[in-house]
Formats: structure tokens, sequence, C-alpha cells
């Protein structure tokens, strides 16, 4: 696929490693030279440098032939331009942008071909909190992934000592709770993927993936860990764009306060925000933190743009008490560093951005797919197509798939049923069929896998 990126910051450098690796034709363009040679030193691509949204730029780009655009640069304008010129000159046949500000994302009618033709929005901030409120709202999970709306989610735990099934086979589950299905799907020990078999032994400390309907997910979540008490007092550092939409969307069931530095936004929070506290200050200020009783907090967030503040705030946070704490952070080289010390959870808001953009570059049907441990491996929602002679997957028993290497089969969603999968769960076609790819080398045979017919040739 010819994939033309614009904006060669956090989010497109992250997306065109991805792509870059999967044998497509990536061409990235920026205004900026310095992070341009850096890409294309690490990457197999091609860089332009220019303004984006330029027809004489988008054409030395490529776009003449090209079979999607993503815009992603940091101007919400510059992006939805580069889309209409892209459509009105090139006739290009997706076009991606990012769109962060509110005002434009209220009026969906602006969308289309005949105003601003963008075929996909993404909006990160959105993103980034919802992928916080699911981790509110699972006391204990490392990371919570919804698929088929809702319907069934994938959650990552650590599983702790004294846990009732560390030291047990996973075929224990089973025993443990009869009247609950569920499947792990993958367990990382010491950073080493696990292929989960029925005497596969958890073991304290493990990362263990695992997918069940949502009604369920507390009961497992229970076998591998302890579970956490009742998330009840929120403070937020950071009134942003993250900041601000996260207490509006908690604010009812939470008592949320968030801190703020600039006096001018503490009054638009104060005006926007129902219930939530609103102080003026800093997260690192010892004394306020103490004040405002810190040692209190079920859940600590640090979510400035600043990665350093993020992380002393958080450390200081930790020292003083909050139960559990998180913090964003921009610089993927930081995630791993901090992560599981005294900060329980980085969260990295370009990878948790980035599986809306596979989904769309991803060819066959893919639904939804998330990047997990940072990127290292993937979860992916596929919709099963065709008739056992046109389709690899439809009227076959999971045991007769030949999956690549390191994939897992976790879940089947059929209609507003969920089915955890089983060697003899056959798939038919229409099913959500939820994967789990450890090795990212291996997406392109999942992508064939749910082709029909050659149209993959």
């Amino acid at each position: 696929m010819k994939i033309i990126i614009l904006g060669a910051g956090q989010v497109g450098g992250t997306l065109a490693e991805h792509l870059a690796s999967e044998a497509n034709d990536i061409t990235v363009v920026d205004t900026d030279g310095d992070r341009l040679r850096d890409l294309g030193d690490r990457l197999d691509i091609r860089t332009v440098q220019g303004r984006g949204s330029l027809p004489t730029v988008l054409r030395q780009a490529g776009a003449d032939d090209a079979d999607m655009l993503v815009a992603v640069t940091n101007s919400d304008e510059t992006n939805m331009v580069a889309c209409q010129v892209a459509y009105s000159l090139f006739h290009t046949p997706t076009k991606i942008a990012r769109v962060r500000e509110s005002a434009y994302l209220t009026r969906e009618e602006l969308f289309d071909n005949d105003h601003i033709p963008v075929d996909v929005l993404i909006s990160p901030e959105q993103v980034v909190t919802n992928y916080i409120k699911r981790l509110i709202e699972h006391p204990g999970s490392l990371q919570v992934i919804d698929f088929a709306e809702g319907k069934a989610q994938l959650v990552a735990v650590k599983a702790y000592y004294g846990g009732p099934l560390v030291g047990q086979q996973l075929r224990q589950i089973r025993a443990h709770m009869p009247n609950v299905d569920t499947r792990v799907a993958a367990i990382f020990r010491r950073d080493r993927p696990i292929t989960p078999r029925g005497d596969t032994v958890i073991e304290a400390d493990d990362e263990v993936f695992f997918i069940a309907a949502k009604k369920d997910i507390r009961a497992v979540m229970g076998e591998l860990r302890r579970i956490d008490e009742t998330n009840k007092r929120v403070v937020i550092a950071g009134g942003g764009q993250i900041g601000e939409r996260l207490a509006e969307a908690i604010e009812s069931r939470y008592q949320v306060k968030i801190i703020e530095m600039s006096p001018a936004r503490c009054r638009h929070l104060s005006d926007t925000l129902e219930s939530t506290v609103v102080l003026q200050g800093s997260a690192s200020d010892k004394d306020l933190m103490l004040e405002e009783n810190i040692a209190d907090a079920d859940i600590f967030l640090a979510l400035t743009n600043d990665d350093e503040a993020n992380i002393m705030s958080s450390l200081l946070a930790k020292r003083l008490g909050a139960r559990k704490v998180m913090t964003i952070i921009n610089n993927p080289a930081y995630v791993d560093l901090v992560q599981g010390g005294d900060i329980d959870i980085a969260i990295s808001p370009q990878l948790a951005t980035i599986g809306t953009l596979l989904a769309h570059v991803r060819r066959g049907d893919i639904v939804s797919v998330h990047s997990l441990r940072r990127g290292a491996a993937e979860a992916i929602e596929a919709v099963a197509h065709g008739d056992a002679k046109s389709s690899k997957v439809v009227g076959k028993a999971i045991e007769d798939i030949s999956l690549p290497t390191g994939t897992t089969i976790g879940a089947i969603i059929r209609d507003e049923q969920v089915l955890i999968a089983h060697d003899d769960t056959v798939i038919e076609s229409g099913d959500h069929v939820i994967l789990f790819v450890v090795d990212k080398k291996h997406i392109r045979d999942v992508e064939k896998l749910f082709h029909v017919g050659l149209s993959f040739f």
C-alpha cells in the first residue's frame, strides 16, 4: 500500500515505524528537515521536506497514485486542507486527519465529501481519555481494551503472590470458575512472551492478558490477583484537554480534583466542570499535596505535556501515599524506564492513538487494532467473510486453522454473543474474531487469513 504521512512528530514517526516494517511504500512529509533525516536514517522510507497542504509538495510525495493520506501534523487546519487538496486534485481514496479542536469535532456535518473530505477523524485526546477511563474503572489492570463495542474486553494484569491461580496450571481456571468462560491470550514473563497452554503454570509477577465477556472481567481478575478496592478519589495534575475531558467523563461517579498552574485555565475549568474541585498550583509542590491529603487519593494522574514534570509529580505523589499512580509519557524511551517502579502505569499517547490509525491501514476487514506492551504486540479484531471454499477461516474449527507463530484466537463475537475460543469452536461468516499477535512480523500473514478468495494477490 502506498501511504503518505504528513507530520514527522511522535504520532507520525511511530506510525511510519510500524508500517515501514510491513512492506508498505511510505513517504513522510514535514517542514522539519532534522526530524526527516532522523526518520530516514532509521527506516526504509522516502521523506519530503515542505508544507503538507501544498499541492506541489503532495505531488512530490507521490499523491498522484497514493492509496492513503494520513495527516497528523500539529495543525488541525493543515490536516483538513491537506485532505481537501488530496481529494480535489489527486482523488486519494482514503484520507485520515488528526483533529484536536473540540469545536470542529462536535460538528460532524463538516466532514464529508461535500464539505471537508475526511474519511476518518482521529482525536488523540479523546482516545487517551477513554483509555485512562477504562483503567480507572478496572482497579488492578495494566491495560483494558474494548472489542465489538464493549461486548468483550481484553485485560492485562500482573499476577500477585497469593492469587488463587498463581502456581497452578491454566486449565484450573475452569475448575475455579465453572460459570465463567475466559481465555488467557498471552503471558509475558520477565518481558518475554510465553504461548499459553493448558499446562502452563502462572507465576507471580507474570503479565497475563485474558479475554472475557465484559460482565465476567472482574471475576477473572479476582482469580489472578487480589482485587483492589474500588477507586473513589482521583487527583489529576494538569487541566489541559485530556485532564478536562477525563474529569468531565468521571466526575459524576468519583471525587475528582484537578491541580492546574494557569489561573486562566483554572477559571475555565471551574466554569465548565460540575463537581470537580479545581486547585491552582503545582503538583510538584509538596506542601500543596500534603494540604490536599494526597495520601487519601486512590489514583493520582499526571497528565501535563511535560514528561519530566509528570514523572516528578508522580514520584512525589507515590512517596506521599497515593495508592496508584499513572502518568502520561510522550517520549517512548522513558516509558519502559518508569513503569513498574513507583509509577504503576506509564501511558504513551502515540501508542494509544496508533491502533486507531492501524485499523484503517490493515488489509482485510480489520475493525480495530490495539498496540500492546508498548508496541511489542498487537490485538486485532477482524471480521470473517465468505464460505468454506473462499475463506481460510470460515467453516473451520480453530484447531484446524493454520495460525502464524505466536498468534492465538482469544474470542469470537457472534451477533450479541461472546464465544471464548476453544479448539473445537467453528468460525462462521460475519464473526468478529479477536486475535493476539505476539510477533508483529506475522501481521501480514494474519491479514491474509481474513481475505476472501485471491484478493490479496
